[in-house]
């Protein structure tokens, strides 16, 4: 008993290793993400589908649900792939399926949907247990081939059935329909092509195996999505971008300008960029417009059914229509960038970043590969058949021996092997023959279908041993297909079209909408808003507490503001984008890149003429003009370098002379010729300061006098300035009586 109880105990114990942690994680987070990437995220580069994909359409070919067929309810469809042949959640399954039959989604769908399956809306397809489906035509192409050997299988994820590892793949699906999808630590994002190109370049390239992309993009002209748009690339970045298998695609939404009444015009836009909700495009245009960032747009409406229409009407007949369009371009949505990463699986198992050429050889190569193994299998089965025929052909000349043999034999299987020298498959097929069949059997007729086998076979030893006649078979498939979807004008025709940005300054509003007075103020903590008209610059504004006022300027809704950074950097903002004053405003950092620890030095109307004095506190400076001051992006211009400094004065060159006042109560004035003129730097020192930092500068004319605020409404004014008249960077003079001891003007 005892020696059953020690058995039992050595049996039960598990055997016990140990390991680093860190090596445990990696294994086991290796195994995860080679895993993501093989069976989940990337497309395989030659049939450009995911297991996913590929999964559905095999259980639906398995369902008999073809492109001629009837239709079955998805839930049954979902049922069959998850329990079959992926193991993952019914949502998950139902999602792809339904992605597949949208066709705002999928430029060539390989989903038939009947039903709700979701609109450009961003609405949700309807449950599964609603809505129906079956194959498409394209669908049908992929697996042509399955049934004759054309690629391998493998066990599905239990053992029990058996699931392709590829598709045949008789249309270019990766190119033609894109693919995307997030791995780990690697992504693909693949856009739609016209298949009538891509057809026009797999041509193209069977004749000249080495064609750059350089020629092939003058074939395949760029993307072509569902939903059409305008393509806003140079060909010369289009071409690297194929090249490289990286890059992007700028797409526009397309539209067109239509009279109305009493002189008036509106915008339609019939086209939006791929993957953009229209929903929340709408809402994004209205909010513009209800925070008055769109001055010139007075209001937007969807009068979209199937086709899609969103009316935009301007504020004004005066306002450019181009000039508005790049304006939202540049807001909104209507203006997208689709970043390009070529990213896929080279035989189903190596993640590579491919080019244009590349991506089309590898859908070549595996099409070869098919037809190779199709022509192989259908010479196996040509085989069979000769070989029964012969049998047939036996019984034929010798009908009556036959009939006996089976009717009165024994073993008549072993008796007309021997007796015809059949074979074992020959004898198999005679005994297997139906009484009816035997009235069928007539010696011309067999003879025939053996000819005809044989000339087939014969076709196909030709295309097993000769390459040439393997690229022309392929080649006329390709031609074939072609002329399939040319006779299909949704399919065929290009959707999107190519086209050039103008070149437009979009601060420049003044084509954009009238002129409008307006107060713009900015506070101390850097919010800033816009009220409508010319305020009393000494008016009593709200703020919100612990703020006051900072910078208060009368300017027009047609102004560029010129923003002065302490860190150096400009930044400029259309005024007719500043936000309204009936609230406390908005802050300036959210409107450009602006860091937290910066503060507003000086807020400047553009002027095409205008220049202005900038100074650091350690007392460097320079002149530099409001051309170079503007700024085009969010981020601004760099134009002072600070170092360790601070950009703290910014003064309006209104005068001849520059006077400086020191924190050790020096003042020093010098001609401003005496200052360079630079677009960026840190300029040339003004005042040699031996205690303290600069404290103040001002620009005058020496003719009028230096003038100082005295008291709260009494002004100093000095015309004798000959005792502070000095070189640049010197030290200066003594302040004069009376200067207040603030040491500022």
């Amino acid at each position: 008993m005892n020696d059953v109880l020690n058995e039992s105990n050595q049996i039960a114990q598990p055997e016990v290793t140990s390991t680093q942690l860190s090596d445990a994680l990696s294994e086991r987070y290796l195994t995860y993400a080679l895993s993501t990437i093989m069976h989940r995220a990337l497309p395989d580069a030659r049939d450009g589908l995911k297991p996913v994909h590929r999964r559905i359409l095999f259980a639906m070919r398995g369902l008999k649900l073809d492109a001629s067929g009837a239709f079955r309810k998805c839930a049954k469809i979902v049922g069959e792939v998850m329990g079959n042949f992926h193991p993952h959640g019914d949502k998950a399954i139902y999602d792809s399926l339904a992605r597949l039959a949208q066709d705002f989604n999928v430029r060539y769908p390989l989903v038939d949907g009947q039903g709700n399956f979701g609109n450009i809306d961003g609405d949700n397809p309807a449950a599964q247990r609603y809505t129906e489906a079956r194959l498409t035509k394209v669908a049908e192409y992929l697996l042509e081939g399955l049934s004759e050997d054309a690629v391998d299988f493998r066990d599905n994820y239990d053992g029990r059935e058996k699931e392709p590892v590829v598709l045949p793949a008789g249309f270019p699906q990766l190119l033609a329909n894109g693919s995307s999808g997030i791995a780990v630590g690697m992504a693909t994002n693949i856009p739609p092509h016209n298949v009538s190109e891509l057809c026009d370049a797999l041509i193209h390239l069977i004749a000249h195996p080495n064609a750059t992309v350089d020629k092939l993009v003058d074939l395949i002209k760029g993307p072509d999505f569902p939903t059409g748009g305008v393509i806003v690339e140079e060909v010369s970045s289009i071409i690297e971008n194929y090249r490289a298998g990286r890059g992007s695609f700028r797409l526009r939404a397309r539209y067109e300008v239509e009279e109305t009444s009493r002189g008036m015009w509106q915008i339609v836009v019939s086209e939006i960029p791929f993957q953009v909700q229209k929903s929340k495009l709408v809402e994004r245009v209205a909010d513009l417009i209800i925070d008055r960032k769109l001055p010139a747009l007075a209001d937007i409406r969807d009068e979209s059914d199937e086709e899609i229409r969103l009316v935009l009407e301007p504020r004004a007949r005066t306002v450019n229509p181009e000039v508005l369009m790049e304006s939202l371009f540049k807001m909104t949505e209507l203006e997208t960038k689709f970043a390009l990463n070529m990213n896929m699986l080279v035989d189903g198992v190596t993640p590579k970043v491919c080019s244009l050429s590349e991506t089309l050889n590898l859908f070549l190569n595996h099409r070869k590969e098919v037809l190779l193994r199709r022509s192989a299998y259908r010479i196996k089965k040509i085989d069979g058949r000769l070989e029964i025929l012969e049998g047939y052909l036996v019984t034929f000349l010798n009908l009556d021996d036959v009939i006996g043999i089976i009717r009165y034999s024994d073993n008549p299987k072993l008796d007309l092997i021997k007796r015809y020298e059949l074979t074992e498959t020959q004898a198999e097929a005679i005994l297997n023959l139906r009484l009816k069949a035997l009235r069928q059997l007539e010696e011309l007729a067999l003879k025939q279908e053996r000819d005809k086998l044989l000339i087939e076979r014969t076709v196909l030893e030709d295309i097993l041993d000769n390459e040439k006649s393997q690229w022309k078979l392929i080649k006329d498939e390709i031609r074939k297909l072609k002329e399939i979807f040319n006779n299909s004008d949704d399919f065929c025709k290009r959707r999107t079209t190519f086209g050039s940005r103008p070149k437009i300054d979009l601060l420049n509003a003044e084509s954009t909408f009238e002129k409008e007075p307006i107060t713009i103020v900015c506070s101390e903590m850097g919010w800033i808003r816009a009220m409508k008209g010319h305020i009393d610059l000494s008016s009593d504004l709200k703020f919100r507490d612990g703020d006051g006022p900072k910078i208060i300027v009368h300017a027009l809704s047609t102004d560029k503001v010129l923003i002065l950074g302490s860190n150096g950097r400009c930044y400029t903002i259309a005024a007719s984008s500043l936000p309204g004053g009936r609230g406390m405003g908005e802050p300036i950092r959210i409107m450009v890149e602006m860091g937290n620890n910066v503060d507003v030095v000086e807020l400047i109307l553009f002027r095409g003429d205008g220049k202005e004095l900038l100074a650091s506190d350690s007392g460097n400076g320079f002149v530099v003009s409001h051309k170079d001051l503007e700024a085009q992006t969010r981020n601004g211009k760099k134009i002072f370098n600070v170092g360790a400094d601070c950009l703290s004065f910014c003064k309006s060159i209104v005068g001849d002379h520059v006077a400086c006042v020191s924190e050790g109560s020096k003042l020093l004035i010098f001609p401003i010729s005496d200052l360079p003129e630079l677009a960026r730097g840190k300029g040339v020192r003004l005042q040699k300061i031996r205690e303290g930092k600069l404290s103040d500068v001002k620009v005058f004319n020496l003719s009028d006098g230096l003038s100082w605020k005295m008291g709260k409404n009494k002004t100093r004014v000095e015309t004798d300035l000959t005792k502070w008249l000095g070189r640049r960077a010197s030290v200066g003079s003594n302040l004069p009586f009376g200067f207040p001891k603030t040491n500022k003007f």
